[in-house]
């Protein structure tokens, strides 16, 4: 049964020509009895090294395109829509907490046998697949990490703030689709094209839709009591683990994630390749859709094949 979903992304890949072709979607057995499932995308060679991409919010599997584009033609490279984004579902039952991102990441990995990969991660991408990787360190080959962290609590922008309020909160995100739309400005150093919107928003037309865009702002760790920052301060303690080669990709001008974190991420990882794009922001791959591809992919032809 085709699902509305399903048509509405149907309907637009017959103008955007830049998304992979197909889409898949895999049933969740610890959702089975919500009929949950996991809409991803998985290009490439079946017998080439895996490259698994997690996105952040408010952005779907959309935002790797470009790098998909890249890497095909060596790598098998796999990105999923977070359950609540893109056209994953919105089951009732699931906590949309980090835990429960976490718990996702490893059913999914375990589904498809992916059993050694070069993790990607971005924004909210970032404190899931760490949180992932600490915990599985020798099935990482190896690790780009693009405008992120897992050290939020004291360094989340006051515009992001005053989303988590309650009620209100919800209302500006889930109503007004607030926090998507100003996505597409705040986000961009250079500014996003009309395609490059409609992209975007595509998976957050409606009220339901937007979801899981509100409970991930909601899961930003604000104080120490909050449910979620406990994992955080452990994921962050463990990464001294990762002993993988690691590509930091930065765009300069991000309002949230602004250099001070990548500051840091380099005295975590002190052997870490660095490669900051002055002119970019937030959306990295869309402000740099040629130099920022070629960079991860000129990493990964250093590192991949090593173990």
């Amino acid at each position: 049964m085709v699902t509305n979903a399903e048509h509405d992304l149907a309907e637009w890949r017959r103008e955007e020509q830049d998304y992979p072709r197909e889409s898949r979607w895999l049933a969740l057995p610890s959702l089975a009895g919500e009929g949950a499932r996991l809409h991803y995308v998985d290009e490439g060679p079946r017998d080439g090294e895996v490259v698994l991409c997690l996105h952040g919010n408010p952005s779907w599997s959309f935002y790797y395109r470009g790098l998909i584009a890249a890497l095909t033609p060596r790598y098998r490279v796999i990105a999923f829509d977070h359950l609540g984004c893109g056209f994953s579902s919105r089951p009732r039952n699931f906590g949309y907490r980090l835990a429960d991102h976490l718990r996702i990441v490893d059913e999914f990995t375990r589904e498809l046998a992916l059993s050694s990969l070069h993790l990607l991660v971005h924004d909210w991408g970032g404190p899931i697949g760490l949180g992932w990787a600490v915990r599985h360190p020798e099935r990482i080959r190896s690790l780009v990490i693009s405008n992120s962290a897992v050290f939020m609590e004291d360094q989340v922008a006051r515009r992001i703030r005053l989303l988590t309020l309650p009620l209100l909160g919800e209302f500006l995100i889930r109503r007004c689709n607030v926090f998507a739309r100003a996505a597409l400005t705040m986000a961009s150093a250079k500014g996003l094209s009309i395609q490059q919107q409609k992209g975007l928003l595509l998976p957050y037309q409606t009220y339901e839709q937007r979801l899981g865009i509100a409970r991930f702002v909601q899961d930003i760790p604000l104080s120490p009591d909050h449910p979620t920052a406990p994992l955080l301060k452990e994921i962050a303690a463990c990464l001294p683990r990762l002993r993988c080669p690691i590509l930091l990709a930065w765009g300069m001008r991000d309002f949230c994630f602004h250099p001070g974190f990548l500051a840091r991420w380099t005295k975590i990882f002190p052997r870490a390749e660095v490669q900051p794009f002055a002119e970019a922001g937030h959306y990295l791959l869309e402000d740099e859709p040629q130099r920022a591809p070629a960079a991860i992919a000129n990493f990964l032809a250093r590192v991949a094949g090593k173990g």
